[in-house]
Order: structure tokens, then C-alpha cells, then sequence
């Protein structure tokens, strides 16, 4: 039986340095999965207009932020990539009538080397990126994600990484009790993956409580519907906190 497909919330960069409860639930992850063949993880933070796939060899570490304590700045996360599984995940795409590129260049951004350094930090399983479009908003991800559903049967993970809440300008980094805006769209956007209500989740910016203050932008809840695409059934929710007082950091799997 295949792993199931994976929505989680990458939070701050500092995850790796702190001590909190998405920390713990992201170390404790990968015991409770098969150990998987490749994992393809589609991150917030690599945008583009068309998807795209990474090709190397060998993944870089890339540190795309600032300001933050030097600790981090030395993390890496070296993990092999897999041109063969890229090629095959373009023309994939391909036929599925999406016009893919590949990278041959990119590493992992913090939305990818954050989350896997905590569940698998031996960094010895080939890791790939997938790109976003936020653009063409959650319907075009959910395709995105139907596509890439039967590399589950070959062994590799599907993970989108982004964040259940992500308005960065109502962030309290002092760590002040969750605003009730924040817990009213996850408690909305949760019941709507565990029931599967795929109406209401394509159409969240429109339904889901305060969901223009908890995302206005689009592009970190967008990894979400590429593992509801890629998964099966209604949502299992993972794990459920929130850090910095908004930023929700719930995790899901599909399947």
C-alpha cells in the first residue's frame, strides 16, 4: 500500500532551532510512513508560470530569507535529486495536457529542507521540487496533483508545503494566544478537507471565514490542493498548532 499524499505547514525558517509542537510532530513524521523511494515535495516558495520540476543531481540548500540568527544560515540539507524520476514526472505532466519545464539548477528552498530535515535529516532519500502557479489559483493545483497520483504507487512521497494561515504582517513574534480569526478559518478549512467538501474548499476565498486576512495571497495554501489532488478521500489531520499567534501549522494526509 502506498504512503499517502502529505499537506504540511513548513512555518518560520527557525523551526529547526526551536522547541515547539509542529517541531515534534514533523521529527516524529516519518516513523509513521513507509520509507519512500523519491520524495517530490511542491513548495509556496518556488513560483513560476508554468509547473516546473527540478533536475540535479545533487540538491543545494538554498537560504531564501534574511535577518535571521547565523545557526540557521548553516543548516544544509544535501539531499541526492533524480533527473530520470523529473524527466518521467514532466512527460506525465505533459500528457495530462499541462506544458511542464525542468530546472536544472535549483535546490531546495526552506519550504522543502525545513520540513524533511526534521522527518528524515540523514538527507539520503532523492528529493525533488515541483513549482506553483499561483496565478491560476486551487482548481489548476488539484489537476496538478491528479496527475502526479499514480507516482504514490511507485514509491514516492507527494508533499505539499506551505501553511494553513500565512498573513506574515499579523504575525506576533513574541508568540501572543491565537486570534480568533485565524483558529475560525482553520476550524472552517479543516472540517472541509476531513468532510471532503471540494466545492467549498475550490472556492475558499469566497466562503471560508476571514479567508482574505488569513491568505492574501494565494500561493502557501496552493501545495495543499496538489496533495488533495494527488491523495484519497477525505483529509486525516496530522497535527494542529499555531505559532507567532496566526500562523496555523495543521498538517493532513490524503490516502
Amino acid at each position: 500500500m502506498s504512503n499517502p499524499a502529505l499537506f504540511l505547514s513548513h512555518g518560520a525558517p527557525t523551526l529547526p532551532l526551536t522547541e515547539t509542537p509542529a517541531r515534534a510532530f514533523l521529527e516524529g513524521l516519518a516513523a509513521t510512513l513507509d520509507r519512500p523511494k523519491a520524495i517530490l515535495v511542491v513548495s509556496a516558495h518556488w513560483e513560476t508560470a508554468q509547473p516546473a520540476v527540478n533536475a540535479v543531481a545533487v540538491n543545494d540548500t538554498i537560504h531564501d530569507f534574511r535577518g535571521f540568527p547565523e545557526a540557521l544560515y548553516r543548516l544544509a540539507y544535501p539531499a541526492p535529486g533524480d533527473p530520470e524520476l523529473a524527466a518521467r514526472i514532466v512527460a506525465r505532466l505533459s500528457a495530462e495536457g499541462f506544458t511542464p519545464t525542468v530546472d536544472t539548477r535549483r535546490g531546495l528552498d526552506h519550504g522543502a529542507w525545513v520540513p524533511l530535515l526534521l522527518a528524515w535529516p540523514e538527507h539520503d532519500i532523492p528529493v525533488l521540487q515541483l513549482s506553483v502557479q499561483p496565478h491560476l489559483g486551487p482548481e489548476h493545483h488539484l489537476r496538478l496533483g491528479q496527475a502526479l497520483k499514480p507516482l504514490r504507487d511507485e514509491g514516492v512521497l507527494v508533499i505539499g508545503s506551505g501553511a494553513f494561515t500565512h498573513n506574515l504582517r499579523e504575525i506576533d513574534w513574541r508568540g501572543g494566544a491565537e486570534p480568533e480569526w485565524s483558529r475560525a478559518f482553520a476550524e472552517w478549512m479543516g472540517e472541509a478537507l476531513m468532510e471532503n467538501h471540494m466545492d467549498d474548499l475550490l472556492h475558499y476565498r469566497g466562503r471560508a471565514p476571514y479567508a482574505a486576512r488569513n491568505h492574501p495571497t494565494d500561493e502557501h495554501l496552493l501545495p495543499l490542493y496538489v496533495a488533495l489532488g494527488a491523495g484519497d478521500g477525505p483529509a486525516r489531520r496530522l497535527h494542529s498548532s499555531a505559532e507567532f499567534g496566526s500562523l496555523r501549522m495543521d498538517a493532513f494526509a490524503f490516502g
